[in-house]
């Protein structure tokens, strides 16, 4: 136990290389932010380049290392180009976050099969593929590495009303977490997720433009923002949680409580 500082908790990142995806808006835009300020080179992948752009010069201007990186998460081959494109910039990437998807906020009978392709390509298929190109070029290199899957509290309650396929596909990333965990435990490449509940984001602006403000509706009287999700995302890629593979986290301020009458 010696060898260890009071307390192992460092979130230094230096010489890390992070790929996070759906970085242009809300808990990606964040990530990004968050992972440079502690000293990784991030590499910037989403479709909406000119907003990559920007925060690629926002965390270079402060010091940081970040590249825009073009990518549609449901073009395999833009996924493996991904990768290509933040090794040649950084060197190998050695942290995944996993962040983008799609919501289909439609009845599972009513949706149309593009949109059924969609929701599975981009919240199941590009997560599974972006992780194992990642991992096999980490395996070769005989390097440790850590992966982020962002689910969501949907893969364990589902009310109905529309996002069927959501909830559906954000289970299978939660039991993908736990088997990648166990695939590649040998190779010391951890693999983790977190289940964010109710946030304000832009995919939920929608949401709420429809429902409606739901803070009265849950048991806090408030709804999170992007910026407390820091400290789970900081654990599970830093030092700290070494130990911690196939861990699925639930972050939802409460939200799966019942109301309580005061």
């Amino acid at each position: 136990m010696s060898e260890f500082d009071l307390p192992n908790a460092s979130t230094d990142l230096s010489g890390k290389v992070a790929l996070v995806t759906g970085a242009s808006s809300g808990f990606g835009e964040r990530f990004a932010r968050v992972l440079a300020s502690q000293g990784a080179a991030v590499a910037l992948c989403a479709r909406r380049v000119d907003r990559l752009e920007s925060l690629s010069k926002e965390i270079n201007d402060a010091g940081g290392r970040a590249i825009a990186v073009a990518m549609d998460a449901t073009d395999a081959a833009a996924l493996v180009a991904a990768v290509d494109a933040a090794e040649q910039a950084f060197g190998l990437v050695d942290i995944l976050v996993n962040n983008a998807g799609i919501p289909d906020a439609q009845r599972a009978h009513k949706m149309e099969l593009d949109l059924v392709d969609r929701v599975l390509g981009v919240n199941l298929r590009a997560p599974w593929l972006l992780s194992t190109e990642v991992a096999r070029r980490l395996i070769a290199a005989k390097k440790p590495g850590t992966i982020v899957n962002i689910s969501s509290t949907a893969h364990y309650r589902y009310d109905g009303g529309g996002a069927a396929l959501y909830a559906v596909t954000k289970t299978g990333l939660a039991r993908m977490t736990e088997a990648l965990a166990v695939e590649w435990a040998y190779a010391n490449i951890n693999v983790n997720a977190i289940c964010p509940g109710m946030f304000v984001t832009e995919m939920t602006d929608g949401m709420f433009a429809r429902i409606g403000d739901q803070s009265e509706n849950v048991v806090r009287q408030r709804i999170p923002v992007p910026p407390q999700l820091d400290s789970t995302l900081l654990y599970l890629v830093s030092p700290a949680s070494e130990c911690v593979t196939g861990a699925v986290i639930k972050v939802d301020d409460g939200q799966s409580a019942r109301m309580q009458l005061r």
